[in-house]
């Protein structure tokens, strides 16, 4: 049995905290071999999601997906039908991805250069290399497992703070998709 990934994270954060409070940060050339970690694995994971898109782009799997996209908690809008190809829904997913990792940069950044915080460097070295080798679009594209089981298209949005997402989890079963065709809620292909 695998352990959550959540969970591996919360270990991994916790065991770093506790090494990166004897590592001597004060130290120019160990901040220096830090920064370069940190700066290595995002290169690292800029190379794996170049190598995925080149791949999802050879493939150009042009089968049609067509899920139920469930309306935002706590808004009163419809969910809505997506119609959708194989090929667009893993680009759009990689785009998450991509700004996910952007925005952690970010953050990281600011976090860094302007508060002078050097504790989250290590561990941000690390969880998101961790995050990136186990999303969905590298499992199947780049380790080659089938898209079955929990790897089957659409995927459940991976949930914020303690498993709790934003919405509910898309729903491709036959009952729910004629459900909204007849609400007429969505159905339009998405380029």
């Amino acid at each position: 049995m695998a352990l959550n990934p959540q969970i591996t994270n919360l270990v991994i954060i916790l065991g770093m905290m506790q090494v990166s409070k004897k590592i001597p940060f004060d130290d120019p050339q160990v901040l220096l071999g830090v920064r370069i970690l940190y700066i290595v694995t995002n290169i690292i994971i800029a190379g794996v999601y170049l190598y995925l898109q080149n791949k999802i782009n050879a493939k150009k799997d042009l089968t049609t997906l067509k899920y139920v996209e469930p309306a935002p908690m706590g808004s009163a809008d419809e969910p809505k039908l997506i119609t959708t190809t194989v090929h667009s829904y893993d680009l759009q997913q990689l785009r998450a991805l991509w700004k996910s990792q952007l925005m952690g940069v970010g953050m990281m950044g600011v976090m860094h250069l302007y508060f002078k915080y050097t504790n989250p460097l290590l561990i941000q070295s690390i969880i998101p290399l961790k995050g990136a080798f186990e999303g969905n679009l590298v499992k199947i594209h780049l380790f080659g497992n089938p898209a079955m089981g929990d790897l089957k298209r659409p995927w459940k949005a991976a949930g914020g703070l303690m498993g709790m997402g934003g919405q509910g989890e898309p729903k491709a079963d036959k009952k729910s998709i004629e459900q909204a065709e007849r609400a007429g809620s969505g159905g339009v292909k998405e380029e």
